[in-house]
């Protein structure tokens, strides 16, 4: 492991709660105590979980699985126990596949009426082009067998259709908000997409009452304490439905008010009062993250540019009793791991000690030795 320089750090003295709130969310979440069972279990736990980078997606799972390696999770993918599609935020998420339908009815198709403007007026993508897509997809996918991205841009290109300038990726986004494609295994280093009817198991729809309170016991029940405008940030749902979803939920929740902030959780699972003092290798855009408005908790607003790019990339991330320490990247090696840290302060002996740890865990899951 070679850490970069360390620059010159401002402190901040956090509000008393933050260090509770960060130790009850790396439990629920399923980080400090991994979860027992399968992959698609854990994905299951959580609801939803971004997968806009692939492979880090398969580390998120397995960071919060016992004993589970990479190779596991990619066999839950191409078994359609996990499901890579689009329900939210106009990005990939990884959800166990009895969850995606009711969740696109619920989230995905307002991301799709809010998208259909944007990629009329950017890619000429009107409500007729839209439907040639779905045609020409549902031909090329007709056998019920994964099909790759490219040869669905093919035929896409075949019929008039240009493909080029991010128009396919946004063209397979609508399709799959609109739940009729959703993303396969990989073929070779490839993406592939199935027809979304071939490939999830048949299930009665939700009631919007009904989707809205699962929606939000799950959600706080994994992710909390957290606001209602976290849960509306990750939902891309508007507050006033999620002040609903909270009301049909409350019999399951529990709520603490704090700073002028009402913070949702599930009474079962809000137990612990410091973080673990464990060090967690995140991937890019993990949910300790990613799925809050407010990153405060987990992240001193001084360091966040350096963990959050002005592109929206969340870098993978070396956590310390809750508190993002350092970024890392995968130093690239045929047949062995080594990471790289770049520190946002300085680290103790005690925190590179628990960095190599965590390093190894990482390759175990990977199935490769550690670079040396």
């Amino acid at each position: 492991m070679s850490p970069a320089a360390p620059r010159k750090t401002a402190a901040r003295k956090p509000p008393a709660h933050y260090p509770r709130f960060a130790a009850s969310r790396l439990a629920n979440l399923g980080i400090s105590e991994p979860f027992a069972g399968t992959p698609e279990q854990t994905v299951s736990r959580l609801l939803a979980m971004q997968a806009q980078d692939y492979y880090g997606s398969l580390w998120a799972v397995g960071l919060r699985t016992q004993g589970t390696t990479e190779a596991d999770i990619e066999r839950a993918i191409a078994q359609k126990k996990i499901v890579r599609t689009w329900p939210m935020r106009g990005t990939l998420h990884l959800l166990a596949a009895e969850d995606v339908r009711w969740m696109l009815a619920l989230t995905g198709a307002r991301m799709s009426a809010l998208n259909a403007g944007r990629i009329e007026r950017m890619y000429g993508l009107d409500a007729a082009a839209m439907k040639r897509c779905r045609k020409i997809a549902e031909k090329v996918l007709r056998s019920g067998e994964p099909v790759a991205r490219t040869a669905l841009y093919d035929a896409f290109e075949a019929a008039g259709i240009a493909t080029g300038e991010s128009r396919g990726i946004n063209i397979l986004g609508q399709l799959s908000q609109d739940a009729v494609i959703c993303g396969g295994p990989k073929i070779g280093k490839q993406a592939s997409y199935v027809l979304a009817d071939a490939w999830l198991p048949a299930s009665k729809p939700l009631p919007r009452e009904e989707a809205l309170a699962t929606l939000a016991s799950r959600y706080f029940g994994s992710h909390g304490p957290a606001t209602a405008h976290d849960l509306a940030w990750w939902s891309s749902l508007t507050l006033k439905d999620v002040h609903a979803a909270i009301d049909a939920a409350k019999a399951s929740l529990a709520h603490e008010t704090l700073g002028g902030a009402t913070y949702w959780f599930s009474a079962d699972t809000f137990e612990r009062t410091a973080p673990a003092k464990q060090i967690h290798l995140l991937p890019p855009f993990d949910e300790y993250l990613v799925a809050y408005r407010d990153r405060d908790i987990p992240l001193d607003p001084f360091f966040g540019p350096r963990v959050i790019g002005i592109n929206g990339l969340f870098n993978a991330s070396l956590v310390s009793a809750g508190s993002v320490a350092a970024t890392w990247k995968r130093r690239a090696r045929q047949a062995s791991l080594a990471v790289d840290l770049s520190e946002l302060r300085p680290l103790r002996r005690d925190e590179r000690n628990g960095a190599a740890s965590a390093t190894r865990r990482y390759a175990a899951f990977l199935g490769l030795p550690v670079l040396p």
